[in-house]
């Protein structure tokens, strides 16, 4: 096994991750000034999971005995409008899938079965995440912004009844 090569590809996955972390989050603050709570929160909550993927990666990393670059793959773009933020995180999602499968043939190919199966792991999460985009965006593109703004209104009621009770 090329060590070296592993923890290359690793690496590479850890900044791309830590560049979808900063940039979800961006989408969440605005998502949330907007008023649009329940996306916010998805946002929020997939940035948490990105989270959790740069620790598995880095884990790894530091199993095969090499550094962890703790290196955004790129800066936050400055998106605002709900439907252009559901477009970018879908292809940033895209990006990974085609990447992770790419690193977990060449893991393979490399006789590191371990980082093959955290690459494959890292594919079906994130295809789990575009989904979740895709099924936002279909909705706003079917419904428009009123569908977002029908969300939050209704999410904010639910909460005041259960502060009521």
């Amino acid at each position: 096994m090329d060590r070296a090569k592993s923890i290359q590809l690793l690496n590479k996955a850890v900044a791309d991750e830590l560049q979808s972390v900063h940039q979800y989050m961006y989408f969440h603050f605005h998502l949330d000034d907007q008023g649009f709570g329940p996306l916010s929160e998805l946002f929020k909550q997939i940035a948490i999971r990105e989270m959790g993927h740069v620790e598995l990666l880095a884990e790894r990393v530091l199993f095969l005995k090499g550094d962890v670059e703790m290196v955004s793959a790129a800066p936050v773009e400055k998106i605002i409008e709900p439907e252009a933020i559901l477009a970018k995180a879908m292809a940033m999602e895209e990006d990974g899938i085609r990447f992770y499968n790419q690193a977990a043939i060449e893991c393979g190919a490399n006789a590191d079965a371990a980082s093959k199966q955290v690459f494959e792991q890292l594919v079906r999460e994130e295809e789990g995440h575009f989904d979740q985009f895709e099924k936002q965006l279909d909705n706003i593109k079917r419904f428009g912004l009123s569908y977002l703004a029908l969300q939050s209104f209704s999410s904010a009621s639910s909460e005041g009844e259960e502060k009521a009770d």
